[in-house]
């Protein structure tokens, strides 16, 4: 979950320049519970900065610009550099070609704490210095004051109107624009999107060779020869795996609830933008592609019982309303699970009980039977008071707690937080390539990292020893335990807590002689804890990762080839294959699976094994591939020199 009401991803401004020290700004700022002059001129209870609130959590509050940064940093060498000196941030955006970065903090001690720390700090030759920054506008109250200044009063608000009807008549239908918003790729043929996706991988790929190159000067023997042999890239890239099903493949969704972009209150779907984009108008999924029909038969049941209620949509607007969130969860076995996030405000407990009573009569005996909910669950979602991001409780209502799916012959059970892929025929795809990948015997152990509901590890359990999987949510070990004795497995155990955490206790008690570590991170990647455990775990030879954004898991890839120093332990991991698998069709999201095996042996030996293949394969290397490999710790052995051209 993100901060109150958006999250903030572009520049805000800073507050005026000034000579005073830490100390000096902290205690101005301490006399307010904001940062010294949220706006000029308007009051941080009003205007562009009404969301801070002070019973209410952002980070936004606890904001602060380092200036002066060093170039050509990264985010992960901000961080880590933050870090390194006791520094925790909430979150860092930097702006590297401007030498700055904006950071925010969970409370004002941290923060006042990092003021202390940071300013006049010299890093590469560069003194940091650190001044208070004033939170980002509301995204739409900004919008909306900039187009009433530019218009100038009710007449020129009138026109804004007219133009912004002339806008939406040039966009088009609404149902095209949603179909834009949600499935980008929705009029681009399959075969067209594959090819787009392959090549984004591609690019990923390109950049991870240029990275080991950069980090590991002794692979650059191995590299060379395999972009020689992979059209440049570090690791054969196979061809992308097509997901069997192309519409209403995903069985989970979650719907906002707002303002419907023709008028209408209380309309169930998907927004047309982001809140930071200045947009909070809703379209329905009724022609959308992706979404199956059941949720959309859901979807219209239950937008009719809220538009028989007295409670308002919630407004990220003015915190005030009700009704937030439907997400709905189906199985291919014709099971249905929703999940209603209501906003209870200052309701009295009677009143939020009898809707809920209200919610289980439509959807069991009155005309919202026929959504065919079997799973009815009510979350109480208020603003946050923290920067917390547990899950939030959940409320059973009616039917049973769980729906069941059925995945390569197995079953699994599935709770309201549990993690389960979006689209199942895909995922089988997805999990039988990572099977094949895995080289297993009846000695082997795997490793199950971010497991989920123990969907790859059962896949698996019947081929190997054993399988130890790891998840942070609670529900879905719950779920996986379950699972394992549903489909008979008594060779799979699973450990809950974050993966930093538990990963390196469970990694150095197994003992095998086939380790196989199989990683399913969130978008973000693993915590480089769990990475730096992988290195120093010489046992554990291979490693699958599976990556649903590789961009974003780029730096995971580096550290596992990077070369040996005294924070990274333990030989590297060469990348062996990459394959992207679509489980998203019409959007341009795909999974990527990359094999790395760790490298077999020291550098003199790699020399002399590369040496032999220049020989067996008869490439004669010229001035440009004498001057390439005294890069290397050591120089190529002299061969006769041609003009073949590398």
């Amino acid at each position: 979950m993100t901060d109150v009401a958006f999250d903030k991803t572009d520049q805000a401004g800073s507050l005026p320049s000034t000579e005073k020290e830490p100390d000096d700004i902290i205690e101005e700022n301490n006399q307010e519970n904001l940062p010294a002059t949220a706006a000029e001129g308007e009051g941080a209870a009003g205007g562009v900065y009404r969301y801070i609130k002070g019973d209410l959590f952002t980070s936004e509050i606890f904001k602060v610009e380092i200036q002066n940064l060093p170039k050509y940093i990264g985010f992960n060498d901000l961080k880590k550099f933050l870090n390194k000196h006791g520094v925790n941030p909430h979150k860092i955006k930097l702006f590297s070609k401007q030498m700055f970065a904006f950071v925010t903090f969970k409370n004002q001690e941290e923060r006042d704490k990092a003021m202390k720390a940071v300013h006049g700090m010299q890093w590469k030759s560069k003194v940091l210095s650190v001044r208070l920054a004033k939170p980002k506008a509301d995204p739409i109250l900004k919008k909306r004051k900039q187009e009433e200044e530019a218009e100038g009063g009710q007449h020129g608000a009138k026109r804004a109107a007219g133009s912004q009807e002339g806008e939406e008549e040039e966009e088009g239908p609404l149902n095209i624009q949603i179909a834009n918003a949600v499935t980008p790729l929705w009029n681009v043929p399959y075969e067209e999107q594959l090819k787009r996706k392959e090549k984004e991988v591609e690019g990923v790929l390109q950049k991870l060779t240029r990275e080991i190159g950069n980090n590991n000067k002794a692979m650059l023997p191995w590299l060379f020869l395999q972009k020689e042999k992979y059209n440049k890239l570090c690791c054969p890239l196979e061809a992308i795996r097509p997901s069997p099903v192309q519409t209403e493949y995903r069985n989970k969704c979650e719907f906002v609830i707002g303002v419907g972009a023709d008028g209408e209150d209380k309309t169930v779907g998907f927004r047309l933008g982001k809140y930071k984009g200045g947009s909070c108008a809703v379209v329905s999924p009724a022609e959308t592609s992706h979404v199956s029909s059941e949720a959309k038969r859901v979807v219209q049941g239950f937008q009719q019982f809220i538009r028989t209620t007295p409670y308002a949509v919630y407004s990220p607007e003015t915190y005030e309303g009700h009704w937030r969130q439907l997400t709905v969860r189906t199985s291919r076995i014709k099971q249905t699970m929703a999940i209603v996030f209501f906003n209870p405000q200052k309701l009295q407990e009677e009143e939020i009980e009898e809707l809920k009573r209200n919610l289980r009569q439509y959807f069991t005996e009155g005309e919202g039977q026929e959504s065919a909910i079997t799973s009815l669950y009510f979350v109480r979602m208020g603003q946050r008071t923290s920067a917390g991001t547990e899950d939030l409780p959940c409320e059973h209502v009616t039917g049973e707690e769980w729906i069941h799916e059925e995945l390569l012959g197995l079953k699994f059970r599935i709770s309201p937080h549990s993690f389960f892929q979006t689209n199942t025929p895909a995922a089988e795809v997805l999990y039988s390539a990572v099977g094949e990948w895995a080289q297993l015997d009846q000695d082997s152990t795997v490793l199950d990292v971010c497991c989920g509901t123990g969907t790859i590890g059962i896949s698996l359990a019947k081929r190997v020893k054993k399988v130890i999987g790891i998840e942070l949510c609670q529900e879905a070990v719950e779920d996986a335990k379950a699972n394992a004795e549903a489909n008979g497995l008594t060779n799979v155990e699973f450990h809950c807590g974050k993966a930093e955490d538990v990963f390196p206790t469970v990694l150095n008690a197994v003992v095998s002689p086939n380790v196989t570590a199989i990683v399913d991170p969130p978008r973000a990647g693993l915590h480089s804890k769990v990475i730096l455990a992988i290195r120093r775990a010489e046992h554990l030879k291979r490693l699958i990762y599976v990556a649903c954004n590789a961009k974003a898991a780029m730096n995971n890839f580096t550290d596992l080839c990077r070369a040996v120093s005294n924070r990274v332990r333990g030989a590297p991991f060469r990348p062996v294959r990459a394959m992207a698998v679509d489980l998203f069709p019409q959007t341009m999201h795909c999974e990527t699976i990359l094999l790395f095996e760790r490298e077999p042996c020291a550098h003199g030996k790699q020399e002399g094994a590369f040496n032999q293949k220049l020989t067996n394969l008869n490439i004669k290397l010229n001035d440009s591939a004498l001057q390439f490999f005294s890069r290397c710790p050591k120089k190529p052995p002299r061969v006769k020199q041609t003009s073949c051209h590398i």
